[in-house]
């Protein structure tokens, strides 16, 4: 046909493979081709790129500029994405300066593409660098933004940027509540939905999935239900298996354990996190049976366990005391299915093991762990010591605890407890001292309720709330009408005795 030498024809052929998804048909194409201008090599670049081959997307960007070939800026977004999604900021970095070296007019869909790469990285000073250099931003700009910082933990810079943008969208709104909500700030989280939904703003799978997580946190059941019954029942929003997922999750962190098998049962389709969240959810509530029946029905599928199955499959074990079974688990995660143990699994023996007062095989296997023992390992100890009372064991496990964090104070409370448990008021003095030498304070215990869609929280000896005498009040009536209903119902059994 005489076509095949035509660069046009070959860029053509290089772009439709890698639109279809044929990447490997793409690439062939591309090295028969004898000469190769800035179009084959981008398309080649964006290929890799759209299809998550994002190291073979930066190793041809490396040929490129060795072959002479100037990049473009569609060329320069191709490889800034795929370094965002590889977290390669020496890459990144690279190429960032291979742009102010050939003195790159970079328009704003590259300034973005390099904010979003920095934020991606976690190099929050150079995107914020790049971001006070520009002087057209757009949505999507603040938005990275946000994220980035939201997803480093820096939540008050991150809502700063969220209430200076000049407009938002829902990815806006959406970054900035799930910032809240995988950062310990659910209440937060929930707020900032009730915000978007007033705006008039109509939420995503996104930003549903966010705020149920926050609602789990904070155990509003009320809320959660309503966004299923409201969004998903009525067809406002397209069920995924991503939405089926965050609704099993809130339902089994709000008690409601009916529901969340309910949901599972019905789900079309599950994935693994399906599995892994509805095991879970039957550990966390101490249904052990169901939890190990539901892991037997996830083998027979071809669904593979991965480390999140087993650490719920052995916290189960935990909960109902079953020894033998969280052995035989833990054998078959290494010998079955090739997965390494992490240290939050042999925390989670550890505690197996401790519950059921085999203190020294706990104390062994936290000895043969082959990497440093962590909070949660000690921590797990140290819990098990209090219930089994075994004093030396226990002050020896919150010294290894407070040397990993010294401002611990619950480690503190339980070594304390424990000694006045069994009179030992010498090394209870001492741990108070030491706890008054190193500043540290007890945190107090507080609780949350949730009343007409609001969440209160009350924390001990507070009396800061406006209605704490009114609140005291009736709590001291609940607590003398149920003494009041003990003490009748004794006096009625004994009359049925006599």
């Amino acid at each position: 046909m005489g076509f095949g030498s035509d660069l046009v024809v070959r860029n053509g052929l290089v772009h439709y493979y890698a639109e279809s998804g044929s990447v490997s048909h793409a690439r062939k194409v591309f090295d028969e081709s004898s000469v190769r201008d800035v179009v084959t090599w981008t398309t080649m670049i964006d290929g890799y790129a759209g299809r998550g081959c994002f190291n073979e997307a930066v190793e041809l960007f490396d040929e490129m500029v060795l072959s002479g070939v100037e990049p473009n800026e569609v060329t320069l977004i191709a490889v800034l994405s795929a370094c965002s999604s590889e977290g390669d900021i020496g890459m990144g970095r690279s190429v960032h300066e291979y742009m102010r070296k050939k003195n790159v007019s970079c328009g704003l869909n590259l300034r973005n593409a390099l904010v979003d790469m920095y934020m991606k990285c976690g190099c929050l000073a150079a995107a914020r660098e790049v971001f006070d250099d520009m002087k057209v931003r757009d949505v999507f700009t603040w938005t990275s933004m946000v994220n980035g910082y939201a997803k480093c933990g820096e939540l008050d810079a991150a809502r700063r940027f969220f209430d200076d943008m000049p407009e938002r969208n829902v990815v806006s709104w959406s970054a900035m509540i799930a910032g809240y909500a995988q950062n310990n700030q659910p209440d937060e989280a929930v707020k900032l939905f009730h915000d978007m939904v007033e705006s008039g703003l109509a939420p995503v799978e996104n930003s549903l999935a966010s705020v149920l997580s926050a609602c789990g946190q904070l155990s509003c059941l009320d809320l959660g239900r309503w966004i299923h019954q409201y969004y998903v029942d009525r067809n406002r929003i397209q069920f995924s298996v991503v939405l089926g997922n965050a609704l099993i999750d809130m339902y089994a962190k709000c008690g409601s354990l009916i529901s969340a098998a309910e949901l599972f049962n019905q789900m079309p389709a599950k994935n693994l996190v399906s599995w892994n969240t509805m095991i879970a959810g039957y550990a966390a509530h101490g249904h052990a049976v169901q939890a190990l029946t539901l892991f037997d029905q996830m083998k027979s599928t071809d669904m593979k366990p991965d480390h999140i199955t087993f650490l719920a499959v052995l916290s189960a074990c935990s909960h109902g005391g079953l020894v033998s079974e969280g052995r035989e688990h833990f054998k078959s995660m290494i010998g079955d299915y090739g997965i390494e143990p992490k240290v939050e699994t042999y925390a989670c023996m550890i505690d197996l093991l401790g519950r059921i007062g085999l203190l020294e095989e706990a104390y062994e296997l936290i000895n043969r762990m082959p990497m440093e023992p962590n909070v949660s390992a000690w921590g797990a100890l140290l819990n098990s010591c209090k219930i089994h009372g075994n004093v030396e064991l226990a002050k020896l496990s919150a010294q290894k605890l407070l040397d990993l964090d010294p401002e611990d104070s619950g480690a503190y409370v339980l070594l304390a407890n424990l000694c006045g448990i069994k009179q030992r008021w010498v090394d209870v003095r001492n741990v108070r001292s030491l706890m008054k030498e190193r500043g540290v304070q007890k945190n107090p215990g507080h609780s949350l309720i949730e009343v007409q869609g609001q969440i209160h929280e009350f924390f001990a000896a507070d009396k800061s709330d406006t209605r704490s005498e009114e609140l005291c009040r009736v709590l001291n009536e609940i607590h003398m009408f149920s003494k009041s209903e003990f003490y009748l119902q004794k006096q009625f059994d004994e009359l049925l005795c006599i």
